[in-house]
């Protein structure tokens, strides 16, 4: 099925980028589906995913709206998760890397590291709910209502995810090493989190929402006490950039749309 075409304003790049970390991070949770380590983990990770989703789905439903009210097409839900071409996608690029420590292609039957999951989850879900806990004060009163729901599950999210992030690097030797291993694979792709642009600078502008790097001092000193409960070293800094913010993604991200759009594209407009 033919790709829709986005002429997004500064007001719709800034929501498509809540909504895109939601979605893309909860493609990559729902791979753990029947593989978790536990059948309670099972769970608690689709639940997770299950959050996300509903994260995204009201936030590209918003992002759809105001791209109407700026004199483009009114797309929906599913045509921006399923129609949208890597490039118009604006997720961190720590959401859609594999589930795996290893910096390898994503195996279908191999469903990816605990440790590398539940720090990424940490991850995101601290920043989620920086972002959240800020935009409940959003000009825009829809922005607003989608957060004020979402910030609860983010910090359901951050508790149980910190919880076996401390569990696994103060746990044996095995368990720390393996987490230490994965905190060292996603550290270089923390810094895209709090990098400032023009669509950030027109949403503060607006009281849209935050700069990114408004979300950076909370996050550094919530997560930087779960390592040091997790007994944990934060690897130190590197030059590398990672871009997905700005639509340019590793090359994971063509699996994981090819994987989550197949069935859209393959009888366009499917409904059950």
């Amino acid at each position: 099925m033919t790709s829709i075409t986005l002429k997004p304003s500064a007001d719709v790049q800034y929501v498509l980028r809540l909504a895109d970390t939601a979605l893309i991070l909860a493609q990559r949770l729902s791979e753990w589906c029947g593989h978790a380590p536990a059948l309670e983990e099972d769970i608690a990770l689709t639940n997770m995913s299950l959050d996300l989703v509903g994260q995204s789905r009201a936030l590209l439903t918003h992002a759809g709206q105001l791209h109407a009210r700026a004199g483009g097409l009114a797309f929906d839900e599913d045509q921006l998760a399923y129609l949208r071409e890597e490039r118009d996608f604006l997720n961190p690029t720590l959401c859609e890397l594999p589930n795996t420590a290893e910096d390898a292609t994503h195996r279908r039957n191999r469903p990816g590291d605990f440790a590398f999951t539940v720090l990424r989850n940490l991850m995101v879900a601290t920043w989620l709910k920086q972002a959240w806990t800020k935009l409940a004060q959003s000009q825009d009163e829809e922005l607003a209502a989608i957060a004020a729901k979402a910030v609860k599950e983010a910090r359901y999210h951050q508790q149980h995810n910190g919880d076996w992030v401390v569990r696994l690097g103060d746990g044996t030797d095995e368990s720390h090493a393996r987490t230490q291993r994965a905190l060292e694979r996603l550290w270089p792709f923390v810094p895209e989190l709090f990098e400032d642009d023009a669509i950030d600078e027109a949403a503060a502008a607006k009281g849209l929402g935050p700069r990114a790097s408004e979300l950076r001092t909370a996050w550094e000193t919530e997560v930087q006490a779960v390592l040091a409960e997790a007994t944990l070293q934060a690897p130190k800094a590197t030059p590398f950039r990672s871009t997905g913010r700005r639509g340019v993604h590793s090359e994971h991200m063509g699996y994981l749309l090819a994987e989550m759009q197949s069935l859209q594209r393959a009888h366009p407009g499917a409904a059950w």
